[in-house]
């Protein structure tokens, strides 16, 4: 039984061992299918695995294999070698030109060229716009350079609310003098073209006809005032000529056609006037000085006609020049050495005395105007004989009632007694 059991069981013993060395000699080395190895002539392993290292050749890094880590593909590069972070891309592809980045790392400001700076303003509106147009208007009252006026504008992005600029130095000036009317008509005619438009000009005053009802309350007499700067901004081409053709039989406020209607006649009686110069008045002391010596003779006839003072007091401040007053005086003091009796004399210093008073004439004036009667009493006198006796009345009132000072009073020229002697003498004149 050894024996047969052993003569079984020895044979596959023999058997096996044999068949394995057989199986190794069959069995060849295979190398991995890489890019970088250009035999294909190793078979795939059946279990799918990644080909064994050739012997001899180091092992790929961890962090620079490129094959797939799910076990599919062929362990080629992605994308040809054109994807991934960081790469130059396939070869012969051209890139178009990109704009820099500044926020870029590595964004060089100085490498791009001349660097241009552009001042950006904010446009104005509403109460903001008013805060500075405002002072601006109030500025060219006094100093009225309607140039500087146009320079501040053009620093001011006024945008889409330009006709704002209009409604505002109109609504001022409808609240201040004569010349202020003056000034404002001037500043619109010299806008167009630089600041404003005839369009903008015709909003403004569009939009000021539908205020009438609002801006009489502090002014009763804008409807009329309105009227004026319409013809006379016509007249400038400032506004369209047909900007009163615009308003025909579609007005139904009663202001507004009253305005409209003054406009029309103050462009009907002008019409063969290019400008409406004297809409106004030329204000001021820009007046000649002959017009304002009639205006003031005027002023003091009308007075000792009627006797109100507060009316004299009126018309002199509406002439706006306080630098002239002393031809008020001096035209006042002559009146009454031209007159006869004590009315002239007591009613001009009465009108003196209240001028004084109110301060509407200064010292400075005041003695201005005295001291040229005195220089020229010697004139007067030829044709007023009694001129040093009413003179002196006069002064002397005036100083008893403080208009004059003493130094004043004392420098009145008084005239020399003179008399005849016997014809004994010769007929001689004797002091």
């Amino acid at each position: 039984m050894d024996g047969g059991g052993g003569g079984e069981g020895g044979a596959p013993e023999k058997t096996l061992p044999a068949a394995r060395a057989r199986a190794r000699a069959k069995r060849r080395p295979r190398r991995p299918s890489s890019a970088r190895d250009g035999t294909p002539d190793d078979p795939p392993r059946p279990d799918g695995a990644p080909p064994a290292p050739r012997p001899g050749s180091p092992a790929p890094a961890k962090g620079h294999d490129r094959r797939s880590r799910m076990g599919k593909g062929r362990g080629l590069p992605k994308k040809g070698g054109a994807g991934g972070k960081g790469v130059w891309g396939a070869p012969g592809v051209v890139y178009p030109y990109q704009e820099p980045d500044a926020r870029d790392p590595n964004y060089d400001e100085a490498a791009q060229g001349d660097t241009v700076y552009a001042t950006v303003v904010p446009e104005l509106e509403g109460e903001e716009l008013r805060k500075n147009v405002h002072p601006m208007v109030l500025e060219y009252f006094e100093h009225g350079d309607p140039l500087e006026v146009v320079e501040l504008l053009r620093g001011l992005n006024l945008g889409g609310h330009k006709a704002a600029v209009p409604s505002l130095a109109v609504a001022l000036s409808l609240e201040g003098k004569a010349s202020h009317r003056e000034l404002t008509s001037r500043l619109l005619s010299d806008l167009v073209g630089k600041v404003l438009s005839p369009e903008d000009v015709a909003a403004a005053f569009d939009g000021m006809l539908g205020d009438l009802p609002d801006l009489i309350l502090d002014t009763p007499e804008a409807p009329q005032m309105l009227g004026q700067f319409i013809a006379r901004a016509v007249a400038d081409h400032a506004l369209p000529l047909d900007f009163l053709e615009r308003y025909k039989g579609r007005v139904d406020c009663e202001h507004a056609r009253a305005a409209l209607d003054r406009a029309a006649v103050l462009l009907r009686i002008k019409r063969d006037v290019n400008r409406l110069d004297n809409v106004w008045g030329v204000g001021g002391g820009q007046r000649p000085v002959k017009h304002l010596i009639k205006e003031m003779n005027l002023l003091l006839r009308e007075y000792l006609l009627s006797g109100e003072v507060s009316e004299a007091e009126h018309c002199l401040r509406q002439l706006e020049v306080p630098h002239f007053h002393h031809e008020l005086v001096y035209e006042a003091v002559v009146m009454v050495l031209e007159s006869s009796g004590e009315t002239a004399v007591a009613m001009m210093m009465k009108l003196l005395k209240v001028l004084w008073e109110t301060g509407l004439v200064t010292l400075d004036q005041m003695n201005r105007g005295f001291q040229r009667v005195y220089d020229e009493l010697g004139d007067i006198s030829l044709d007023v004989p009694l001129a040093h006796s009413i003179l002196e009345r006069l002064v002397d009132l005036c100083f008893e009632e403080g208009v004059i000072t003493k130094q004043l009073r004392d420098a009145c020229p008084a005239r020399g007694r003179k008399r005849f002697v016997s014809e004994g003498d010769g007929g001689q004149i004797k002091q």
